[in-house]
């Protein structure tokens, strides 16, 4: 069994040149790869498995962020074809009506030129910002799936993951002013409405929490991982009304992006199954023995993406 992970499926954006994106009509020729090569693992049979421990054949899709295109496109070609998938959603932007600032990154790279970028970057920062303690593990661990050239990814690994979170927004902030004047008009077609969300649900999708504001929960004090798993789940519940079950997405992903005390709070929550970013097969023994870290794919790594 294959479960596959998206991010941004859409069409070209000349706004967001450089946005990472699968391309909607490769999005409906990978699926048609899938179907052909593999199937896709029928929706009771998956969550019955975390019962019965046995395993599928086939291809789950998850979809993270909470993207609208995934209403506009992924959405609508999956009910043609009647599939399912899992959408994980950080629940901070229903909140606060503004961008992630992991989207605002992606913001920034998708619009502007990464050397520029930073140079600014680091006339805004110092040593003093870096939470030192974790920087050799995820100068290791990070983006190595992922083609970036040397700006972007110093820019990525510094603003996700060496900047202290004391520290992170401030700086965004300094780059979007900076660059991007006009972050609120983004914001406005970013994400999935409320609405869609509970649409989206009633039509069989499963709806997952992706945290409140995507952090790298590793990071995070053990009553901050709590905070952030525990509002999640509430947030999302208020709009669904009532989960088919609980299902978690690692934010990042990667077993540097959470730790023991992460998998043992989702237990507590019932939450029945987490997705990790780890690209095999999920296995039976992932299934009986860690059903909270369950293996990724991206969907880059297969054909059309």
């Amino acid at each position: 069994m294959k479960a596959i992970m998206y991010h941004y499926v859409r069409p070209f954006n000349n706004d967001l040149p450089n946005l990472k994106i699968l391309n909607y009509d490769n999005f409906r020729n990978q699926l048609d790869y899938f179907d052909n090569k593999f199937g896709f693992v029928n929706k009771e049979d998956f969550i019955n498995s975390f019962n019965s421990w046995e395993k599928n054949k086939g291809v789950v899709l998850t979809f993270d962020d909470g993207f609208y295109c995934h209403y506009d496109f992924v959405f609508k070609e999956l009910k043609k074809r009647n599939l399912w998938g899992i959408f994980y959603i950080p629940t901070q932007p229903y909140t606060e009506h503004k961008l992630l600032d992991v989207h605002r990154i992606h913001i920034l790279l998708a619009k502007c030129d990464s050397k520029n970028i930073l140079e600014f970057l680091k006339c805004n920062i110092d040593d003093s910002m870096f939470d030192k303690s974790t920087l050799n593990e995820f100068r290791t661990n990070t983006y190595s799936l992922q083609k970036n050239d040397e700006y972007t990814l110093m820019i990525k690994r510094a603003l996700n993951y060496y900047v202290s979170y004391k520290y992170r927004t401030s700086v965004i902030n300094i780059l979007m002013d900076k660059f991007i004047p006009d972050e609120s008009k983004i914001f406005e077609r970013f994400y999935l409405s409320k609405d869609q969300i509970l649409e989206m649900h009633n039509y069989g999708m499963i709806i997952g929490s992706h945290s409140v504001n995507h952090p790298v929960m590793s990071r995070l004090s053990l009553k901050e991982q709590k905070s952030q798993i525990k509002n999640s789940f509430n947030f999302l519940e208020g709009i669904v009304k009532k989960f088919h079950h609980k299902t978690f997405c690692y934010p990042y992903g990667g077993f540097h992006s959470f730790n023991n005390n992460t998998e043992k709070i989702l237990f507590q929550e019932n939450c029945l199954y987490s997705f990790n970013v780890d690209p095999r097969d999920i296995e039976k023994d992932d299934i009986r023995l860690r059903p909270h870290a369950l293996p990724r794919y991206d969907c880059n790594q297969f054909p059309f993406g």
